[in-house]
């Protein structure tokens, strides 16, 4: 993977048809015999315009543009001018135009006006990494829209079914396509590695399909789903053909990417302002060979956690984990030598406190020995009817002890006689005869006996 060297980079890692809403991620519309079909929306098209500017990057960066004359209104338009536009599109990708796409097209230029200001500001900082990824791959450039359609350019956007990240990556798909994810790391959250993955991932799915439509839709509900359509349908491989055989979000999707492209070219003409972006410090990556804390490098090198979150979005518990293995850590340019410089004193700082996992841990030698509970003693302990059971357990202790319950032994020491030793133990010389099998009076030092 070739190193991206944009100054973008350094913020990351942050009408013609009836219809109606149904719900937040549904809308009716009427197909091409008059019937109304329900479509599932994607995700990407119902998160809340609040949820997204409480990231961190896009309260430092974006603000909206308080000097722009449009007024809120979407104008109406027939459906030849919308035929038109997505003409225009300079794609490879078949754009076309049906209801379906006019109703995604409506929900973006309508409720969803405010989301696409702020993806249009945002864009700023994410498409020239998409762009660049999808260069890489030789996969159309349109396909830098798919974002918009699952995450609205969200970094840390998680699906209900836990998809993570800009391009909604499934976990078993990301680690197949090299996205390490782990207790400490996911890099389903880092744009440029992600994004790569995203490439690679659609131009594997053109080598099975040939088909753009196909990928993308194969990208929404997975190859099996695809597969089941294009069976169903006889063996048809149009999208359109199989439509009626797709998931419900998957039938939804393809239209909802169409209606992306034409939102994110055409929003002037639906009187959308993008919000304005401010572009952050200029910054530089160098590699880690131990565990560093977010709040270590923020103290010694003067960076706030939250511009090291932004930078560093893969890392999920504000851990670096150079142990592991060498780490990539995103730093602002003015940053990068102070760490360097202090390299020591950024480990060191407050390391027993933040990085409190121990590595080694001995075992005391003198470990005391603790008498096993009776069984009448842990019944008496428990639920109801306690005081019950420990007076039946009292008594049935007593008479266990009566028919030599549970023996206790001394050993002898120099000196002692039975009658001392039946004294101290509370009971007579005796019993300690019996108990022992001793005949006469005398005893030896050292030698067991048992006193119950």
């Amino acid at each position: 993977m070739k190193k991206i060297n944009l100054l973008i980079t350094a913020m990351l890692f942050a009408g013609n048809c009836v219809m109606q809403a149904q719900t937040e991620n549904e809308v009716i519309v009427k197909d091409q015999r008059g019937q109304e079909e329900v479509i599932t929306l994607p995700e990407g098209m119902t998160l809340n315009i609040d949820s997204l500017m409480s990231e961190y990057n896009a309260k430092t960066y974006l603000q909206p543009d308080t000097n722009c004359n449009y007024k809120d209104i979407n104008p109406m338009f027939p459906k030849e001018v919308f035929i038109d536009r997505l003409k225009r599109l300079p794609n490879i990708m078949e754009m076309v135009y049906n209801n379906e796409v006019q109703a995604c097209i409506d929900r973006y230029a309508g409720r969803f006006r405010r989301n696409v200001s702020y993806m249009l500001g945002a864009a700023n900082f994410y498409m020239p990494i998409f762009e660049q990824a999808l260069e890489e791959y030789g996969v159309p450039l349109e396909l830098k829209y798919l974002p918009v359609i699952e995450s609205s350019l969200n970094p840390r956007a998680v699906s209900r079914v836990g998809a993570t990240g800009l391009w909604q990556f499934m976990l078993a798909t990301g680690k197949q396509y090299g996205l390490e994810v782990n207790t400490l790391v996911d890099d389903r959250c880092d744009p440029i590695k992600a994004s790569y993955a995203a490439a690679h991932y659609l131009k594997d799915l053109y080598r099975i399909y040939g088909d753009w439509n196909l990928v993308i839709a194969a990208y929404n509900c997975g190859p099996d789903n695809i597969a089941k359509a294009i069976h169903r349908s006889g063996g048809e491989t149009d999208y359109w053909k199989i439509y009626p055989y797709l998931p419900k979000e998957t039938r939804g999707y393809v239209p909802a990417f169409i209606a992306a492209n034409y939102i994110m070219n055409y929003y002037c003409e639906h009187n959308i302002c993008p919000m304005i972006t401010r572009l952050p410090v200029k910054t530089d990556t160098i590699m880690v060979n131990k565990d560093v804390h977010f709040e270590q490098i923020a103290a010694i090198c003067e960076v706030d956690v939250d511009v090291l979150r932004t930078l560093n979005p893969q890392y999920r518990r504000n851990i670096v984990n150079g142990y592991s293995k060498p780490s990539v850590l995103r730093l602002p340019q003015e940053a990068i030598n102070l760490f360097i410089d202090n390299e020591d004193s950024v480990y060191n700082y407050r390391a027993d406190v933040l990085l409190n996992k121990r590595y080694e841990v001995a075992i005391p030698d003198d470990i005391p020995q603790v008498s096993r509970p009776t069984r009448s003693s842990v019944k008496g302990k428990s639920g109801r009817g306690s005081h019950g059971r420990n007076a039946r357990n009292a008594h049935k202790g007593r008479k266990g002890r009566n028919k030599g319950g549970s023996s206790k032994s001394i050993t002898v020491k120099s000196g002692q006689t039975l009658s001392e030793i039946a004294r101290r133990n509370h009971t007579t010389v005796d019993k300690l005869k019996r108990l022992n099998g001793i005949k006469g009076s005398s005893i030896r030092a050292g030698k067991k006996l048992k006193v119950k």
